[in-house]
Formats: C-alpha cells, structure tokens, sequence
C-alpha cells in the first residue's frame, strides 16, 4: 500500500508541474505580464489593425523594442491610430520606417515589426509613422481566392 501511495504522489506532484507550466504559457501569450515599456512615443495610421491589441509588442529584426499603448479611431480618417511607445535605447530609429502589423503563426498574436528607413533624421518622441501596412485578414485572403476560382 505504502508504494502505491508513492507513486501517487508521484503522479500527482507531475500533474501539477505540468498545470503550472501551461499556466505560465498560457499567461506569456496573452501578453499578461507585459507592462508599459519607459520612452518615446510615436504614432502610426492604419486601415485594419486586425487583432492588434494593447500591450502587444513592437518588434525590429523580430526583437521586442517597445508595445502599443493605445489604439483609437482618428476623426477625420476614420483610421486606426495605434500609438506605440519605443524603449528609449532604439532613439535612432529613421523618420521614413515602415510599420506592418504582422501576425506570429499562422493563428498567434498580432504585432507591430518596424523596418527601419534610409533617413538620416531619426523619430523623435510625438513623430507618426507615415508609410505603413494594415493587417492581412485570413478571412478577406479566403474569400478573394474563393470567388476567383469561382469566376474560372
């Protein structure tokens, strides 16, 4: 009796590890534990965000240099104004960037991935991000291909 008490215990104890470690992930996807990034503060318009949500990353050359801090409808263009905040160390990012909202996998996280411009001016803190690219719609890329191949 004792040993299968044991073993148990055993399972028991690897049952809850493994309860925890999707805990964890579970928590890292969602963003949850990412907090508001110190730095400078920039802007950038677009049609379809998708869904791109506060607190997700703003990436260059696939690392995290700052989140999203806010998205909102602008008035008169009736786009989504996503204001991001960059970490301070990344200060020489050039004016002209270009910013995509890319998706991480085929059904992940949406995210904003700067790629950096030619300019010798760099974006200061209140500048907007005047060349960018709206989230592809999995949806909208079905649909299309679906009523060309119905045309055939």
């Amino acid at each position: 009796m004792n040993v299968q008490r044991g073993v148990e215990l055993v399972v028991g104890l690897f049952v809850l590890a493994g309860i925890a470690a999707l805990m964890v992930m579970a928590l890292q996807w969602s963003n949850f534990g990412a907090s508001r990034v110190a730095g400078y503060e920039v802007t950038a318009r677009f049609d379809n965000v998708g869904g791109l949500s506060v607190l997700s990353p703003v990436k260059l050359a696939g690392l995290t240099i700052g989140r999203v801090d806010s998205i909102e409808i602008h008035p008169e263009t009736f786009q989504a104004e996503v204001r991001m905040v960059i970490d301070d160390k990344y200060d020489n990012l050039p004016t002209d960037s270009f910013a995509n909202i890319y998706t991480a996998g085929l059904l992940g996280a949406q995210y904003v991935e700067i790629s950096p411009g030619g300019a010798l001016e760099s974006l200061e803190d209140g500048d907007r991000i005047t060349m960018t690219q709206s989230a592809i719609i999995l949806e909208s890329v079905v649909s299309k291909f679906l009523f060309d191949k119905a045309k055939e």
